[in-house]
């Protein structure tokens, strides 16, 4: 995202929007990718709903957000493009309020990858979880990214 100062990302958080709702998709290739035709979306409040829960030491993915919405809401998979936009709008709505703070940092994209689009980017997310006790590993030497060691110990079960 861009001008991020900006932007009332809590604004975007609450607007009101079509969603939640399960769409049926006739795509093929989609349908065998996802495993099904039933595609559910969620408005962003509800990821910054499910971000809340995660506790300290713990963490999530994004796609494990996903899936969870997929379960509890009768659906095959969740749109990746959405989740993706909605969970950096829930960590910058958190950054722009003063209390009811989302603890976006605990939030790690694919394989325990940080988020470069948090706010702060990746160092201040790493500083966050490392202070919670995560131990984060550097990959790559020209396209260095950034990942919790062993963060499948410390997922949180989304129910």
């Amino acid at each position: 995202m861009a001008n991020e100062d900006k932007k009332d990302f809590n604004a975007m958080l609450h607007k009101d929007t079509d969603m939640p709702k399960v769409q049926i998709v006739t795509d093929e290739k989609t349908i065998q990718k996802y495993g099904g035709s039933r595609m559910y979306f969620a408005p962003p409040v509800h990821y910054d709903e499910v971000m809340k829960r995660i506790p300290e030491g713990r963490l999530t993915t994004v796609g494990e957000i996903r899936s969870y919405f997929a379960r509890s809401n009768g659906a095959d998979f969740t749109d990746p493009i959405t989740a993706g936009i909605f969970v950096s709008i829930a960590a910058w709505a958190s950054h722009q309020r003063t209390e009811d703070i989302t603890p976006y940092w605990r939030t790690l994209k694919a394989g325990g990858e940080l988020n470069p689009k948090y706010p702060g980017g990746v160092e201040a997310q790493k500083i966050k979880l490392e202070a919670e006790g995560h131990v984060i590993a550097r990959k790559g030497r020209t396209n260095i990214k950034y990942y919790v060691r062993d963060f499948e110990m410390s997922l949180f079960p989304l129910t």
